[in-house]
């Protein structure tokens, strides 16, 4: 079978309105993929920086998949919150990114946002806490169901992952390179 090593960190959050933030992220892929070492799924630690808006995580990410065909190649899913004063978390966003194709080193930066609620929520939201959550996270990767919902923008996630491939070229898997996106360099 065909592997994929993704080795790296979540490195921080940078861009929302409060400080005080601690993630969450899952490794999601398809039926043909399974894990063969590691956690695909983990939680960080919170920062509240004093003196910039940078929360530095520095959050290890070890997994090693085997595969029989690339169809639901990796995906990281992330929810950033916001735990306030009283010790309270509240979601502040969520964001994915697909997992590079191809091997060695990418940074990448994963834009996040939340669902917004009536001026009333808002209201509500702004006293005491809380606000709109998704039902189902799955929703930040299906774009056709996402789009009845009003969102807003919050921060973004970096990461840094490597990624190493082995035995797709045996399997007959060959990646082309693609010029860089916004998100992801190499």
């Amino acid at each position: 079978m065909a592997e994929l090593h993704v080795i790296g960190q979540l490195i921080g959050a940078t861009g929302f309105p409060e400080r005080s933030l601690f993630g969450k992220w899952k490794l999601q892929y398809g039926s043909n993929w399974t894990v063969v070492s590691g956690l695909s799924e983990g939680q960080t630690q919170v920062d509240t920086p004093d003196y910039n808006e940078t929360c530095y995580w520095c959050h290890p990410i070890d997994v090693h998949l085997a595969t029989k065909g690339v169809q639901g190649w990796p995906h990281i899913l992330v929810e950033v919150y916001h735990r306030d004063k009283f010790g309270r978390n509240e979601v502040y966003g969520y964001g994915g990114s697909y997992i590079p194709t191809l091997p060695g080193n990418h940074k990448i930066t994963i834009p996040c946002w939340r669902p917004t609620g009536s001026v009333r929520e808002s209201f509500v939201q702004f006293f005491l806490g809380g606000g709109p959550v998704l039902k189902d996270v799955q929703t930040v990767f299906l774009g056709n169901d996402r789009s009845w919902l009003q969102t807003e923008s919050m921060g973004k996630v970096i990461c840094e992952l490597h990624i190493i491939h082995r035995n797709f070229q045996k399997y007959g898997v060959e990646f082309a390179a693609v010029p860089n996106t916004a998100s992801s360099s190499s």
